[in-house]
């Protein structure tokens, strides 16, 4: 033993005389022998990979910026910098003896709220001797893995030293035991040894832009994140690794008909059975799966996903033309279904296009011979879990391959085949993770259907891949049956738009939703009276989150305030009412004007834009419409919006649900939210008012009220007036409807309402 430390000191003395030799002249030997330690640390406990180094000014000052994820980002940063690097940091480390001794060596200098101003000027002082300066705007480390509040002081030091500003971001180490994940640092196991990191360098620039670094932070962090080796896996591969992990736990209940309870163990041996039939069945790359939440579900997308092929979960709620083109241009002959939905299915739309050929995933289960089911689960219970997707015969990598097809709803015309990657859907999940909104211990009811993108990441995968358990019914329309579930299986977190949720206030009560944390809410704007209601009445908070289908879905979503002495005012703040949190991790956003395509600042409402490792690579067998959403790496959402100074984007309205008139844009959803206030139908659980528009010669557009109540169309538009609302905005048509269309994911037909507005 001693002869291996002796070893072990000779091999470090070699190393930091090598790196002392290659010292940058500025360098004391002190620092260099402190870099040293921290490289073997950083060598041992991470991989790391690095881009841009060549970003930090080989001479001259420059004020280093970065994202504060946890406490070992000094080490990471000091050793990937090759010039010596002075920090700002918390004047408390310099009374302990210990760390005293190493702010000395690296030169520190101390900030307290009291001497900020000198802390400011010894910045800007070293930053004009031609010193390389690092501060982390945030002020603190992160509590949710995003980029919290920038505080002002970076900008007064690089203005007074007037020098630029070079941003960074790293990823990878939230999560690790020197992060603030699950509320505590240290005090939990690492999760990967040795962990792998990303850093990401971007280009200088002058203080003078300092109102972008948010944007530039943002875009940096996606790119790190990105990086990430485990996006180039497998679904499937990951999805068999998390059941096997569970085994005997329970992974998912079914409340379809008969509560049935499957454990991990049970629900990949099923779906390791039925991808063998699978595979004999068809040679064909995608399957057609018609089936609502529930085991069958399950079961079919994972066996599907197990074999290389590729799940197509098809909105059975379309008309019959536009599930046909559904169908053949997913070039599938197999459709996997169940007798009883298929029966019950074709009552509601009896012209419902099956196809020649079908796979009854009920049927199957039944005919499963028992020991086939067995000693799989036999295998999977004794085995380490990483050794089941070898004997399954898993593929390892998916990467940037396809791994699933889902059809946009048809909101705005014709359904758009949406190409998710295994990368889109693997970077998703750890996102969703990542913002702590779905914890280990969760229960979460999902009545989504699975061709709902919400309903197929959140409501399928995530929680096959992860702790926790999943209760799933058929339907959202199931306000009771959801309540029931709720009680009994005492689910902690649930998932709905406003539509499906707002039968709640009316049915349940406080008592039965006691178990009930919170209530994630998306797809429409979550009005103001719902989210009061929830609160006030059931005492459950509801967080607003963002999600499209081509970004895998989620994008940004509010997460539970937590209450910490270091927070200002005692609270860190994570959910805000009127907005959709702050963009998960590895999402970059900006904002750009819709008439001249100019990059908006921070604050000001444009086209939102975004990139980051789970946007689609674009849409099936359609160039032309993958061009015009994805321009240079920007997916283009469709949606106005805005993001404040603390992180937090605010949604102003889809672009197509705005009119232009006279010149100005219209907002459909504002003059709605206006009717139904004057109608004093805020609370109507069913919709009974939607604005359309068609063209008119003078003005260029003509708002047209679709309603299902009756109403005074005089009398309305003067309570409009007097309530102050803008002229051009009062409209002056008025149809009655039979009913307000409603797609099957909650939100409205604007293809529909169009028709009914030039009809």
């Amino acid at each position: 033993m001693l002869g291996l430390a002796l070893l072990a000191i000779g091999l470090f003395l070699l190393l930091f005389l090598w790196r002392g030799l290659r010292r940058h002249p500025s360098m004391t030997w002190g620092y260099c022998l402190l870099q040293t330690i921290c490289w073997c640390f950083v060598r041992v406990f991470y991989r790391m990979e690095v881009r841009g180094l060549s970003n930090i000014p080989a001479t001259g000052g420059a004020l280093i910026i970065c994202n504060h994820v946890s406490y070992v980002d000094v080490v990471v940063l000091g050793v990937l910098c090759p010039r010596p690097i002075r920090y700002l940091s918390w004047e408390g480390f310099e009374r302990n003896p210990i760390i005293n001794k190493l702010t000395r060596i690296m030169r520190t200098i101390p900030v307290t709220e009291a001497k900020a101003k000198d802390a400011i000027q010894k910045s800007a002082d070293a930053l004009k001797e031609g010193e390389i300066v690092c501060i982390f705007p945030e002020g603190s480390l992160t509590r949710n893995g995003g980029i919290l509040t920038l505080r002002r002081g970076f900008e007064l030091i690089a203005r007074r030293a007037n020098v630029p500003i070079v941003p960074m971001a790293m990823d990878g180490l939230w999560g690790s035991i020197f992060s603030h994940l699950g509320g505590k640092s240290f005090f939990k196991w690492p999760k990967h040894f040795p962990r792998p990191i990303s850093a990401v360098i971007g280009k200088p620039y002058p203080f003078s832009e300092h109102a972008e670094t948010r944007l530039r932070l943002l875009e940096l962090a996606a790119e790190a994140f990105a990086l990430r080796p485990s996006l180039n896996g497998h679904l499937g591969r990951e999805v068999t690794v998390g059941l096997a992990a569970k085994g005997g736990q329970v992974a998912l209940v079914d409340r379809t008909g008969a509560r049935r309870e499957f454990s991990g163990a049970m629900l990949l041996s099923l779906a390791w059975v039925i991808s063998r039939r699978l595979s004999a069945a068809t040679t064909a790359r995608r399957v057609a799966i018609v089936l609502p939440p529930g085991v069958a579900a399950a079961v079919a997308n994972l066996a599907c996903v197990m074999v290389g092929k590729i799940p197509v979960n098809l909105n059975f709620t379309l008309g019959r033309d536009q599930v046909q083109s559904c169908l053949r241009r997913a070039e599938v002959d197999l459709v996997i279904t169940a007798e009883a939905f298929k029966v019950k299915l074709t009552e509601k739309f009896p012209d419902f296009p099956w196809g020649d050929r079908l796979m009854d995933i009920a049927t199957e289960l039944q005919s499963l011979p028992r020991w086939q089911v067995a000693w799989r689960m036999a295998l999977i219970r004794a085995l380490p879990s990483r050794l089941i997707p070898l004997l399954a015969g898993v593929p390892a990598r998916g990467g940037d391959d396809e791994a699933a097809l889902l059809f946009t709803s048809g909101s705005s015309g014709e359904p758009k085949g949406v190409i998710l990657s295994h990368r889109n859907i693997l970077a998703n999940l750890r996102q969703i993770e990542d913002a702590d909104i779905l914890p280990p211990t969760a229960v979460l009811l999902s009545s989504l259907p699975v061709f709902h993108s919400f309903g197929f990441t959140v409501g399928l995968w995530y929680f096959m891949t992860r702790d926790g358990t999943l209760v799933t019914l058929p339907s959202p329309l199931d306000t009771n049956g959801s309540i029931k579930a709720i009680k009994e299986e005492r689910v902690t977190v649930t998932v709905g738009t406003p539509t499906f949720l707002r039968p709640y206030l009316r049915r349940a009560t406080a008592e039965d939703l006691k178990s009930l944390e919170w209530v994630v809410v998306g797809a429409e704007k979550l009005p103001d009276d719902l989210a009061a209601g929830f609160g006030e009445q059931l005492q459950t908070a509801m967080l607003e989150g963002y999600g499209i289908t081509e970004t895998s879905p989620v994008l940004a979503v509010n997460v539970p305030d937590k209450a910490e002495d270091e927070a200002p005012n005692g609270i860190w703040t994570g959910n805000i009412r009127g907005s959709v949190g702050r963009p998960v991790m590895g999402v970059a956003v900006r904002f750009v004007d819709i008439e001249t395509g100019a990059v908006l600042p921070i604050g000001q409402v444009g086209l939102l834009e975004v990139r980051g490792a789970n946007v689609f690579p674009g849409y099936l067998g359609d160039p032309a419409r993958t061009a015009e959403a994805i321009v240079d790496g920007w997916y283009r959402t469709g949606d106005l919006a805005r993001l404040d100074d603390d992180g937090f984007l605010y949604l102003a309205g889809r672009l197509s649900r705005f009119s232009k008139i006279g010149g100005e844009m219209v907002p459909h959803g504002t003059v709605e939210q206006a009717l139904l206030k004057a109608l004093n139908l805020q609370a109507s659980a069913e919709a009974v008012i939607a604005v359309s528009a068609v063209s008119d010669p003078a003005k260029g557009e003509q708002l047209v009220v679709l309603h299902t109540v009756d109403l005074d169309p005089d009398a309305l538009r003067a309570t409009l007036a007097a309530e102050g609302l803008a002229n051009l905005w009062i409209p002056k048509v008025f149809k009655k409807v039979a009913v307000i269309p409603i797609l099957g994911t909650g939100k409205l037909d604007l293809n529909k309402l169009r028709q009914l507005a030039q009809g």
